[in-house]
């Protein structure tokens, strides 16, 4: 009985997850915050990695849903006529490596520091409020002036560095990742709708590649159980993300994200009163 409610609660986080990854309000941040509650029995070091890895589940999601823009090849009768090498496809790919440099180097040099450090539900409050406030204050600015990026094809080199150069502040727990390239993004005039495209595919290797560092560190000897719980979080995130990723993807065609920064301000202040008083 034990072991199923362990499952339950990893089911949970998996749906914590496939929600909080792709809006920007921290993924990180609320399964930390949500395991402050719903503890699951297994060491530190394990759920260092199982907030990681269970991030491949999400990124399944956006693969399937983006595999038509994201897969750089031709086929079938398309290859013939066009050739088979998606230029355009290949070129924003490159732009993503490029993107991912500062947080590659960033998460090396100070992941460890950060993991001993930051991972406190203060930082996490705090960073929420923060990065909710920015979301106000960039949104009210950009109702004043039109997008210099309207599509993603748009996006430069140059955006592209300085967007994952925007990302590298989501190392800190509570920020988010998308919510960090998305602000870095409609700061530099790109629309909303290319700015979480890209976010999507940025994520890919960003996470992929966390992932690895994470296994490496903590090593492939898992338990039986162990890997059934990754299972259960990356396939509860998978189908979660799925209805999310649409949801987004409709939303930001009509709405700012404002509403965003006044969730994140809201919970953020909610947390840091709970810690304050308990």
């Amino acid at each position: 009985m034990e072991r199923i409610i362990e499952y339950i609660k990893i089911l949970f986080l998996g749906i914590v997850e496939g929600i909080t990854e792709w809006l920007p309000i921290s993924s990180t941040g609320h399964m930390l915050l949500v395991d402050e509650f719903l503890k699951f029995n297994e060491s530190y070091s394990f759920k260092e990695l199982f907030f990681v890895v269970i991030q491949l589940g999400a990124i399944c999601a956006v693969v399937l849903l983006f595999w038509n823009k994201m897969f750089p090849f031709r086929t079938g009768e398309a290859a013939k006529k066009e050739g088979v090498i998606r230029s355009d496809v290949f070129s924003l790919w490159f732009k993503t490596v490029v993107a991912c440099i500062p947080g590659a180097v960033v998460t090396l040099l100070f992941d460890d520091w950060i993991d001993e450090h930051l991972h406190t539900p203060t930082v996490i409050a705090l960073a929420l409020i923060f990065y909710g406030v920015a979301f106000l204050f960039v949104e009210k600015w950009n109702a004043k002036r039109s997008a210099r990026r309207g599509t993603l094809s748009d996006i430069t080199y140059k955006d592209a560095l300085l967007i994952g150069t925007f990302q590298v502040l989501s190392i800190i727990p509570g920020t988010s990742r998308s919510g960090s390239t998305i602000i870095g993004a409609l700061i530099l005039g790109i629309g909303r709708v290319p700015a979480a495209e890209f976010t999507f595919f940025l994520a890919v290797p960003v996470m992929l590649g966390y992932s690895l560092l994470k296994l490496l560190k903590f090593g492939l000897a898992l338990t039986v159980n162990q890997w059934i719980l990754l299972a259960i979080g990356c396939i509860s995130a998978f189908l979660t993300s799925l209805f999310v990723i649409r949801f987004l993807m409709d939303y930001v065609k009509k709405h700012s994200f404002a509403a965003f920064g006044w969730y994140r301000i809201l919970l953020g202040a909610v947390v840091l009163l709970y810690f304050l008083i308990f």
